[in-house]
């Protein structure tokens, strides 16, 4: 996206693209596309100048905490999940959304920033899997319901696949795929058919899943190979 090079917020180049303004390589643009220097990009027919890009894209895969914020600073001086990443000379580091405070598992950072905007925005449908404990007595009507999707205040939701697990006397763990990104979108799913998850974790974000040798609040580097499984599920 166009939000990484400077020109424009990502709002804005958003809606350079839905009025069809913007152009890459004299072919309309699509939201989610990638560019670089290399390409010809144009506003309203007028040429712009990207700046070359001058670093390698890099991701990281970090087990969340729970307990810990999806956020750079916390006024109440509580850890974040940036806490614990390396120092990255003349850049940043931008998560690839975000987990509640409750919920652990796998989360991804970047170097660059239209990498990061590329697999959040609906477009990519990458895949995020979860496992949760949820209290109370699930019906089979209440797993289709949520897989046919249930409305919540920001719109439709719903659950790709769920796998029943092991059940206890109050509560039974669950599998779920999603594919999307609303806020809490998992808890509040569950939460629409009257049930309350005690435990939350996501295991796996596209191709990747999250590696028993990870341990919480630890990260390691992705290979190459590994970040193309991310958008090609």
């Amino acid at each position: 996206m166009l939000s990484s090079s400077g020109i424009c917020s990502r709002r804005q180049a958003e809606t350079l693209i839905k009025e069809g303004r913007l152009t890459v390589n004299d072919e309309k643009s699509h939201l989610g596309q990638m560019i670089d220097h290399k390409d010809l990009v144009r506003i309203d027919g007028k040429l712009i100048d990207l700046p070359k890009a001058n670093s390698k894209l890099r991701v990281l895969m970090y087990h969340k905490d729970l307990g810990e914020i999806s956020s750079k600073k916390d006024p109440e001086g509580r850890k974040t999940i940036f806490d614990s990443l390396p120092r990255i000379n003349g850049g940043n580091w931008f998560s690839v959304g975000r987990l509640d405070i409750n919920t652990s598992g796998i989360i991804l950072f970047t170097n660059k920033g239209d990498f990061a905007n590329q697999l959040m925005h609906p477009s990519s449908e990458v895949e995020r899997e979860y496992v949760a404990r949820i209290r109370g007595n699930v019906k089979e009507t209440d797993l289709e319901a949520m897989m046919n999707g249930v409305q919540l205040e920001d719109g439709i939701a719903r659950f790709t696949d769920i796998q029943p697990g092991r059940k206890g006397n109050t509560n039974q763990w669950f599998a779920m795929v999603i594919i999307g990104g609303k806020n809490r979108e998992v808890r509040r799913i569950w939460e629409s058919r009257g049930f309350e998850v005690s435990r939350l974790k996501r295991v796996r974000f596209g191709g990747l899943f999250l590696p028993s040798s990870l341990k919480r609040g630890e990260f390691r580097e992705l290979k190459e190979k590994e970040i193309k499984s991310i958008v090609h599920q």
